[in-house]
C-alpha cells in the first residue's frame, strides 16, 4: 500500500474485479483475506475478487461490462481471454424524463473575444478553410508565409491557421459525407475563435465555394471572403490575392481585447483518446464533475463518440429531458450497428490495440468510463454530426470514435475549448480551439510533461480526490479560455487534425 492506496482498487461495493493501482506480481495479497494474485497483473488492468462462473456477469464501476467465457479464480487476471461481450436491449418502454439542470451558479467568466453576432472566442485567430483538397497547398502556403513575418501578432491576432482536408470532390452532392463536409467547414466559418476568415476553392470542384457560401449564409462580407484559384489566375496570384485581403481585412478587426464574459458563453467538446484502465476511474469522472460545474454556470459541454458509448447509452437515456431526445440517442446506437454492419464490421469491435494494452477489455467497459466525462448533469439534446449547438448545457454529438473526426465535428458545432483524457498519452492539438491534455495516470504524466495539462493520476496515487481534481481542471478551463496556452499551443501544434468524417463512395 502507497499513500493509503491498496494495490488492487475495488471501485464499486458489488464489483467481483478490481483494478491493479500500479503493477501486481505474481502472489501478492489483493484483499484483507490475503488473497493472491495468480500471475503478474500490470497496471490499469482487472484482477478477479471473488470467483466468476463461465456466462456470469463482470461487474465493474457497478456496472457489467461483458460475461465470463470461462471459469475464473480469484486472483486471476481478467482480460479479452476470458470475458466476452453482453448485448443490452435498450428500449423506451420504461422510460421517465430526468429534471433538467438548472444555472445555480453564475459567478465566474472568463475574458474572451467578443464578436459582433454575440458570440465569445476563447482565441482570435485568422482562418483560411479550403473547399477541396487542391486548394490546400495555396491555403498552407499563405498560411506559412504570413506567420512567418509576425505581423499579425501586433494586431491582436493568435495566428493564421490554414483549415485543409483530403477531400471535397469526386462526391455524391446528396451524401451524408457531402453534408458532413459542408457542415463542417460552415461550422468553421462561424465559430468565434477566428475573428475572420477566408474561404479557397479550387473552381471545378464538387464542393462548389460560392454555393456553400450562399446556401449555408455565409454572407457576412466583413469577416468572410473567398475566391477560387482558377479565377484568381493561379496558385502564385492566388497567394497574393489572399495575402493582400488577410492583410487588409486584419486591419479592420486589429487590436481586439479580451473583456469578461459568462460562462454561458463557453463551449466544451468532451473528449478522450488513448484510453487505459485508468481512464474512468481518474481523467474522465474528474472532467466529469468539471463538465458539471461548466453547466451549472450555464455554459454546454459536448460528449461525443457513439460507438463509445455503446453498451453505456442507458445511462445516458436515464438523463435525457424528454423522450424526443431519448429517441434520437437510440436512432444514433441504431444507425451505427446498421452502418458497422454493411461493411463487415460490428459496434463492439473496440477497444483498440492500445486501450486494451491499457486494461481495457470491452466497449462496454470503455464507454462506460468514456461516458463518465459528461458528469451527471441533464442530457438536454442530441445533435448530429457537427450540427450548431441549440440548447445549452450537456449535449451529446454523434460521431466515429475516431478522435481527431470527431473534435473536427465538436468544434464545427461550436466548442471554443477542448478537453482530452489520454493514459497512453494523445498530443494532438486543435486549432482554432486551445486543448487541455488530461492524464490519467502520473507515470505517463511524468514521461510526457510537456504534453500534458492536468495530472488526473493523484485520484488513483491517493493524493487527491475526483472532486478536487475536477476543480483543477475548471480553473485550468477557465484560464486557458481567458488566453493561457495550454500545452499544445506552447508546442505550437494543432494545424493538422483538422479531419471531417466521409461517409460514402468517392467516384
Amino acid at each position: 500500500m502507497i499513500n493509503n492506496v491498496p494495490a488492487v482498487i475495488r471501485l464499486h461495493q458489488s464489483d467481483n474485479v478490481g483494478v491493479a493501482a500500479r503493477p501486481v506480481p505474481k502472489e501478492y495479497p489483493i484483499d484483507d483475506a490475503q488473497h493472491l494474485t495468480e500471475e503478474n497483473i500490470d497496471a490499469g488492468h482487472k484482477v478477479a475478487l471473488l470467483p466468476i462462473a463461465k456466462g456470469q456477469a463482470i461487474v465493474k464501476y457497478g456496472q457489467v461490462i461483458g460475461l465470463a467465457s470461462r471459469d475464473i479464480a480469484v486472483g486471476e487476471h481478467v482480460h479479452t481471454h476470458n470475458v466476452g461481450m453482453l448485448e443490452r436491449d435498450t428500449s423506451l418502454k420504461s422510460f421517465k424524463p430526468a429534471s433538467r439542470t438548472v444555472v445555480t451558479r453564475a459567478e465566474r467568466t472568463f475574458d474572451g473575444f467578443h464578436r459582433a453576432n454575440g458570440q465569445v472566442g476563447t482565441r482570435n485567430y485568422i482562418g483560411i478553410l479550403s473547399t477541396v483538397n487542391c486548394s490546400a497547398t495555396v491555403s498552407k502556403v499563405v498560411a506559412e508565409q504570413l506567420n512567418a513575418t509576425h505581423e499579425f501578432e501586433a494586431l491582436g491576432f493568435d495566428g493564421v491557421v490554414p483549415v485543409t482536408h483530403g477531400t471535397g470532390c469526386a462526391m455524391n452532392t446528396e451524401s451524408e459525407g457531402f453534408a458532413f463536409l459542408e457542415r463542417v467547414l460552415t461550422g468553421y466559418a462561424v465559430n468565434p475563435n477566428f475573428a475572420f476568415v477566408l474561404i479557397v476553392g479550387l473552381g471545378c470542384e464538387t464542393n462548389q465555394v460560392k454555393q456553400l457560401v450562399e446556401k449555408h449564409g455565409l454572407s457576412d462580407s466583413s469577416r468572410i471572403y473567398y475566391f477560387n484559384i482558377q479565377g484568381a489566375g493561379g496558385t502564385r496570384a492566388s497567394i497574393e490575392l489572399a495575402s493582400n485581403k488577410i492583410r487588409e481585412m486584419a486591419r479592420e478587426h486589429a487590436h481586439a481585447q479580451r473583456q469578461p464574459a459568462p460562462l454561458s458563453h463557453l463551449s466544451v467538446a468532451l473528449q478522450c483518446g488513448g484510453s487505459d484502465g485508468y481512464s474512468g476511474i481518474t481523467a474522465n469522472p474528474a472532467l466529469g464533475h468539471a463538465a458539471d460545474l461548466i453547466v451549472q454556470h450555464g455554459g454546454s459541454v459536448i460528449l461525443s463518440e457513439t460507438p463509445e458509448i455503446y453498451g453505456a447509452e442507458h445511462l445516458l437515456i436515464n438523463r435525457a429531458i424528454d423522450a424526443e431526445v431519448a429517441r434520437k440517442l437510440l436512432e444514433r446506437i441504431a444507425w451505427w450497428k446498421h452502418y458497422t454492419q454493411i461493411n463487415g464490421a460490428q459496434l463492439n469491435n473496440n477497444p483498440s490495440p492500445g486501450n486494451k494494452a491499457g486494461g481495457l477489455t470491452t466497449i462496454l467497459e470503455k464507454s462506460l468510463g468514456a461516458v463518465a466525462k459528461s458528469g451527471s448533469s441533464s442530457l438536454n439534446d442530441v445533435i448530429e454530426y457537427a450540427e450548431p449547438l441549440r440548447v445549452p448545457g450537456f449535449n451529446f454529438m454523434d460521431s466515429p470514435g475516431y478522435d481527431p473526426v470527431s473534435v473536427t465535428g465538436q468544434i464545427a458545432s461550436g466548442a471554443t475549448v477542448v478537453c482530452f483524457t489520454t493514459g497512453r498519452g494523445s498530443v494532438s492539438g486543435f486549432k482554432p480551439a486551445p486543448c487541455l491534455k488530461l492524464a490519467t495516470n502520473t507515470a505517463m504524466y511524468d514521461s510526457m510533461q510537456e504534453d500534458m495539462d492536468v495530472n488526473c493520476g493523484h485520484v488513483v496515487d491517493g493524493t487527491a480526490t475526483v472532486q478536487e481534481v475536477g476543480e483543477r481542471i475548471f480553473e485550468r478551463i477557465i484560464a486557458i479560455a481567458s488566453g493561457e496556452p495550454s500545452a499544445s499551443e506552447r508546442l505550437g501544434y494543432g494545424n493538422n487534425e483538422f479531419v471531417p468524417w466521409m461517409v460514402g463512395a468517392v467516384t
